[in-house]
């Protein structure tokens, strides 16, 4: 059976291409490799907050009857110099089977025994004994928990081993949904489905910023294939002519643009686990993370060099449709290539539905999502209209030799000009909602204030031992009784004790360490207590905010690079030719940058525009007024892209400058 000779032909053009073929594979690799490797990052923080939850779910594990219960466990939060320290609580029921060890632990807890994450131990030296360490049993022995245990290297959890009768398991409270701070169970192992507080919203807070990095992210892997597009058009154009089918052309495109996308996406995987220790220094949520959490495994790192792979040849086949149309229109550059008013017709329909479904909020995670990939979908579809549009209008009025080349190359590739800014642009859009928008929930204010619940002690009493022992430990606090009547204030209807301290974090927190054994069980708690789920909230999306920003101008930035240099090498032909008529080579670089930089101010203020009225809607949508901060951040953002797309196109300079040195013009 005679092999086919498709594959040899293009391995045969492939390495004849020649130094200009070289380096328009190598950009489309690089473009591939950058798109490869924020995926992947993205990916490992969605996957690694989810593995942090499932490493704190231990603290809260699903109740068992009594009958069939090992053991009892509380679990109770306090803070230090404002940072959250997770109290875990043990006691062996006596005459049942042994319970296994807790993670992070080589066995259960004795009675007295103590056990500290690296980071509390750390701290517990850093700091005075009667700001911290008091607080915790001694004379035990310590032991220290295991990064299995552990959210975070910065997390603080401490692990106390109990006799059932200690009045800290027997008056701790329950808890429950509205309240994950605490727990009190019977349990007969670990397997807990409900995360703490302080990791359960990063995993979301993840997949929102993933989708709305994921489709510019998408878009520079999809214009590796892309890169190039002229020259590959113009030789597979003359072999259509020399009697190659249609198939034959596709097949020859999508192997070559498949090779090219396959070494970028492993050279982009390989960057990423090269760079995992770099990476796990970056903060997110309770803290950095471990090396291990960022890790996406062996199934999803060849699936996602293989999605960049087909995604990369997939792009590069659908820019052939012309050359198996028309062959001879491509060979000669006079196919135009026009866009249809229909872009606009469907933008308007997109938008129409997104302002409609998004009205009132209420909206889940996916629907959310959802909407913002249409908003994505809509401003992609538009983007070569408008540019076409702005070519023709810049065409009319045109009074010089730059602007008028300028508006000639935006009408003759609308496509084309509007992938070398849309990067910026879509990133404008995420720049717009995250600068001016602000999540904001109305907590608690009680500033210099600790709460301790009564539980099973008289609260008149309370109030006298919580002053002697404040006194003791020289903290200047009034004490007042609260009852279950008193709504308003850090304990909502508890009867207990408020302490208001005087002083700074020091003094507030030498009066938690006091107070700490004033009511077995329940601990001292400040506003940062009542607050801890809106501040987690409000931290994740604040973090991942400033991550989308950042990954979104560098994903900017590289789609504009490397696209401003492919299109030097894909219009050296052109250039070389006005180069030997006799244009300047200033009025050249001038061309380019007018055909750059209109679009982008057009189509960059229309995103931008559009993600200040969403995060204004979200401003309205949790009653926060937007501050000069946000004005500023804006203001930084718009000079960041400015300066990103002009560094692009004058890295690009250079190679403009030997492409149009070159006098003799390859054939090719």
């Amino acid at each position: 059976m005679r092999s086919s000779p498709v594959l040899p032909l293009t391995w045969h053009l492939a390495r004849s291409s020649g130094r200009r073929g070289l380096q328009s594979h190598l950009l489309s690799a690089a473009a591939a490799a950058a798109g490869a490797l924020v995926l992947l990052v993205l990916l490992a923080s969605y996957l690694g907050s989810g593995v942090r939850a499932d490493r704190t779910a231990w603290r809260q594990p699903d109740a068992v009857a009594a009958r069939a219960a090992t053991a009892v466990q509380t679990t109770g939060t306090t803070f230090v110099d404002h940072r959250p320290v997770t109290v875990v609580s043990l006691a062996r029921l006596p005459g049942r089977a042994a319970t296994p060890a807790p993670p992070g632990l080589d066995r259960f807890p004795a009675p007295g025994q103590v056990s500290l994450s690296p980071a509390l131990a750390r701290l517990m030296k850093e700091l005075p004994a009667e700001r911290l360490a008091h607080r915790f049993p001694s004379g035990g022995g310590l032991g220290t928990i295991g990064a299995a245990g552990l959210a975070a290297p910065e997390e603080l959890v401490a692990v106390i081993g109990r006799t059932p009768e200690d009045p800290a398991i027997t008056r701790a409270p329950e808890g429950g949904d509205f309240n994950t701070l605490d727990a009190h169970a019977l349990i007969a192992g670990f397997a807990g489905t409900k995360p703490s507080t302080f990791t359960a919203f990063d995993q979301p807070a993840a997949l929102l910023g993933g989708g709305l990095l994921v489709v510019p992210v998408v878009v520079l892997a999809s214009a590796a294939g892309r890169l190039g597009a002229a020259r590959r058009e113009q030789r597979l154009a003359a072999l259509r002519l020399a009697g190659a089918t249609p198939r034959q052309i596709l097949t020859m495109t999508g192997a070559e643009s498949a090779a090219v996308g396959l070494f970028g996406a492993c050279a982009g995987a390989l960057a990423y686990v090269l760079l995992l220790p770099l990476l796990a220094h970056v903060p997110y949520g309770i803290g950095t993370w471990y090396t291990g959490q960022l890790w996406v495994g062996l199934p999803w790192l060849p699936a996602t060099v293989a999605a960049v792979a087909v995604l990369t040849s997939v792009s590069a086949v659908t820019t052939l449709r012309g050359v198996a149309r028309s062959p001879l229109g491509v060979a000669q550059q006079a196919t135009p290539r026009r866009t249809r008013l229909i872009r606009l017709v469907l933008f308007g329909a997109i938008g129409l539905y997104v302002v409609v479904s998004a009205h009132g909020g209420k909206l889940t995670t996916g629907q959310a999502l959802a909407l913002v990939t249409l908003v994505y979908s809509a401003f992609w579809m538009l983007g070569p209209w408008v540019v076409d549009m702005l070519g023709r209008v810049l065409g009319r009025f045109a009074r010089g030799p730059a602007t008028l080349l300028a508006a000639r190359r935006l009408s003759d590739d609308p496509r084309g000009a509007w992938r070398t800014v849309s990067g910026l642009v879509l990133a404008g859009l995420v720049a717009g909602f995250f600068t001016v928008g602000q999540v904001g929930f109305i907590g608690t204010g009680y500033p210099g204030q600790v709460a301790v619940r009564a539980a099973d002690s008289s609260p008149r009493e309370l109030t006298a031992r919580a002053r002697e022992s404040l006194a003791e430990a020289g903290v200047r606090a009034s004490v007042r009784t609260v009852s279950e009547d008193d709504f308003d204030g850090l304990l909502i209807g508890e009867a207990g004790i408020v302490a208001r301290v005087r002083g700074g974090d020091a003094e507030l927190d030498t009066a938690m360490t006091a107070l700490s054994s004033l009511s077995p069980g329940n601990l001292p708690f400040t506003e940062q207590y009542a607050n801890a789920e809106n501040d987690a909230v409000t931290r994740g999306i604040g973090q991942m905010g400033l991550a989308v920003l950042c990954l979104g101008f560098l994903v900017a930035a590289a789609s504009a690079g490397l696209t401003a240099a492919a299109t030097v090498l894909d219009r050296r032909r052109v250039y070389g030719l006005l180069r030997l008529a006799g244009t300047p080579l200033k009025v050249l670089d001038r061309a380019r940058i007018r055909e750059t930089a209109l679009p982008l101010v057009v189509l960059a203020g229309g995103t931008t525009a559009t993600g200040i009225y969403a995060g204004t809607k979200l401003n309205e949508a949790f009653h926060v007024e937007p501050g000069s901060a946000g004005v500023l951040r804006l203001a930084l953002c718009v000079g960041l892209g400015t300066v990103t797309m002009f560094a692009a196109l004058a890295g690009s300079r250079p190679l403009l400058r030997r492409v149009t040195a070159e006098r003799s013009q390859d054939p090719d």
